[in-house]
């Protein structure tokens, strides 16, 4: 059974590759994955705000928080507090890809221009096989267009990508306009992939001390639906790789995601709820359905189920909309619920 694929220009021996995320941090730990069955591993992110303030840093020799507003800084972690400083993020590389045979994924997180994007240079030359751009913003002033934010943010990813000979994906938001432009334009501007889609952690109130309050939660595979639906009505119109991520729990799940047009999946949730070996779980059963259905090679069904062969996806896409709710009603008084 051929789980082979190329995401962003790399052969990989099968489509599971390891999320952003803390995995990485440890050698073993990254290890146990690439026995597990992982193809490819993505670093957790460094921070635009992490890198300004090591510079701010080591100039003033204080810690300096990325913002000059002394509320604003307030909100950020201290230098201290982020798990590899900009130096031991580069060391790490380097000591992955001594201890590992398939390809690392360095990740920057940022959302302005500056001089964070220098790094992209930096996990080149420490030996990065690709680098993921993870580019979170949240706009909250309203005298800024959407235009004006995504022209920014490709200008981040041109000015990367030409800067640099290894692949680069961008890790794109679900909150634009018109998404499968949007890749398009991410593509034009020099990107290798993009990876649908970011997870934004919503923050909660607490009532008692009047406090904002972040919380982390694990995706579950109900996510996997509007990754599924981006990746059958992007994949058609790009040539780029395009990756899926959230809400991939099983084997099933990736079949899906690689059915409406992924090239590969990034996993990391059920990971750490059920550990590294769940890779193996996930490979096992995907090479089972292939088998039970004819397939030798996932080249021969990727993409089948994305909406290349709809006249008029939008139409179709709003006709489903519409079908399902009108079919939704409520119990007659004298039926059972």
């Amino acid at each position: 059974m051929n789980l082979t694929t190329q995401y962003l220009g790399l052969k990989l021996e099968n489509p599971l590759v390891i999320g952003a995320s803390p995995f990485c941090d440890s050698i073993e730990s990254a290890c146990r994955l690439q026995d597990s069955g992982a193809a490819a591993v993505v670093m957790r992110s460094l921070f635009e705000e992490q890198i300004e303030a090591e510079i701010r840093a080591l100039a003033h020799n204080i810690e300096s928080p990325a913002e000059s507003n002394a509320e604003a800084t307030s909100y950020f972690p201290n230098f201290s507090e982020y798990q590899l400083a900009p130096e031991q993020y580069l060391r790490q590389i380097e000591s992955l890809k001594k201890a590992l045979t398939i390809p690392v994924i360095g990740s920057l997180n940022g959302a302005q221009l500056g001089g964070w994007t220098d790094y992209a240079r930096r996990f080149e030359s420490a030996g990065a096989d690709a680098i993921e751009l993870n580019l979170y913003q949240l706009v909250s002033r309203a005298n800024i267009s959407a235009s004006e934010v995504e022209a920014d943010l490709l200008e981040i990813v041109h000015l990367v990508s030409s800067s640099v000979r290894v692949p680069v994906s961008v890790k794109l938001s679900p909150f634009h306009t018109s998404p499968a432009n949007f890749a398009k334009a991410l593509e034009h501007a020099g990107a290798a992939g993009v990876v649908l889609f970011n997870r934004f952690y919503q923050p909660d109130l607490d009532l008692d001390e009047l406090e904002v309050l972040p919380q982390l939660r694990l995706s579950d595979n109900s996510e996997l639906l509007l990754r599924l639906r981006w990746l059958a009505i992007i994949s058609p119109q790009v040539h780029c790789s395009l990756g899926a991520s959230g809400g991939i729990h099983g084997h099933e799940d990736a079949l899906k995601a690689l059915f409406t047009g992924a090239h590969a999946v990034q996993v990391v949730s059920v990971l750490l709820q059920k550990g590294p070996r769940f890779l193996t779980t996930i490979l096992d059963g995907m090479r089972h359905w292939m088998g039970e259905h004819g397939y030798s090679s996932i080249e021969e069904f990727r993409g089948t189920m994305n909406l290349r062969h709809c006249p008029d996806p939008s139409a179709f896409e709003r006709a489903n909309y519409i079908r399902i709710l009108q079919a939704w009603r409520l119990a007659a008084p004298n039926e059972k619920a």
